[in-house]
């Protein structure tokens, strides 16, 4: 039987002490299913957060972890078109309900879950691609355009919200405002693309978001930490505005203003990447594709380690301090 070199944990912690590498069979790709080979593997929090066991134990007794990634299609299962073979692709959700994610050689997943990278994008931005584009896609336009929109994003020098910033002003919106700390993610969040970037920290942050629109507050929101920012969001949104949260990590379990939001006709919208409906990711790849291939996003990468030293990725996302992906090389040669 064929092997691979994977990146596995068999019990949760710190990634250090629990990531090893490991000779594993190499999988065979089901009916449906594309195996690809792995060149860049994307490491994001929350891969981080299940193998530190933040979330409950390990759902399956070994694991691989990471959801993203970018390779090239090695073989083909029953029923997938042999014109696949050979195709350069990024992938998503490749360990969600499955044991075995992207970091690693070899993955088999269904063929819908590796989308045909562009000729001229590199591995590198095809493995940054999942979790943080989608999810920023989803929360930006879930909700109709925003062109000619005021624009939110909160946590802009993160992964999800660099770009966000970027995806906002490719959707027209008449101005794009980023909260930040730090001087250095202010930068980042003003080098994607924000109109205005405000320390949330520092001084009175919901004053400087309206001036930021001229008092007119602001249509759209694509919110971090729901609970923790819901006393400066709420003095800004517009009546009619949404909230769409991907996160609230500070405050899990918030207070819901819910007449002050409904006498507004607020919305809060939850998204979780994961679970996306088909639709909704159809039309972010295809968004994303396009904007691949007129060469209209950055990609930052904070971190870019072999995979025998891939714990430094997991050990990144667990950093606040992080500006961009944290990917874990594991071959040069697909």
């Amino acid at each position: 039987m064929t092997s691979m070199t994977a990146l596995c944990y068999d019990r949760t912690g710190p990634a250090r002490e629990v990531l090893v590498l490991r000779d594993l069979p190499r999988p065979e790709p089901g009916p449906g299913e594309v195996l690809v080979r792995i060149a860049m593997s994307g490491a994001n929090p929350s891969d981080a957060k299940t193998r530190a066991g933040t979330r409950g134990p390990a759902p399956y007794a070994l694991m691989i972890p990471n959801s993203d990634g970018a390779g090239r299609i090695e073989a083909v299962g029953a029923g997938v078109d042999p014109a696949r073979l050979g195709q350069r692709v990024w992938i998503w959700n490749a360990c969600f309900g499955r044991p075995f994610g992207t970091a690693a050689q070899f993955v088999a997943l269904p063929e819908a879950q590796a989308v045909p990278l562009p000729d001229a994008t590199s591995y590198a931005t095809g493995a940054c691609l999942g979790i943080p584009a989608l999810t920023a896609h989803r929360c930006l336009f879930a909700d109709g355009p925003i062109a000619g929109q005021d624009v939110l994003i909160t946590g802009g020098a993160g992964s999800v919200g660099a770009y966000a910033v970027q995806m906002a002003r490719l959707g027209g919106a008449r101005s794009v405002t980023a909260t930040t700390s730090g001087r250095a993610k202010s930068a980042h969040a003003a080098a994607m693309g924000a109109d205005t970037v405000v320390n949330y920290r520092e001084g009175d942050p919901a004053g400087a978001i309206l001036a930021a629109t001229e008092g007119r507050g602001v249509d759209r929101i694509v919110e971090v930490e729901f609970g923790a920012n819901l006393a400066v969001t709420r003095k800004v949104l517009k009546p009619n505005g949404v909230i769409a949260a991907y996160g609230s990590m500070g405050e899990p379990e918030p207070v819901l203003p819910f007449y002050s939001m409904m006498f507004a006709a607020q919305t809060l919208r939850t998204v979780l990447v994961y679970i996306l409906p088909p639709a909704a990711r159809a039309q972010g790849i295809a968004e994303l594709t396009g904007w691949l291939e007129a060469d209209a996003l950055q990609h930052p990468v904070a971190v870019s380690v072999p995979l025998a030293e891939g714990w430094r990725a997991h050990e990144a996302c667990e950093s606040n301090a992080r500006i961009g992906a944290a990917l874990i090389e594991v071959a040069t040669d697909v």
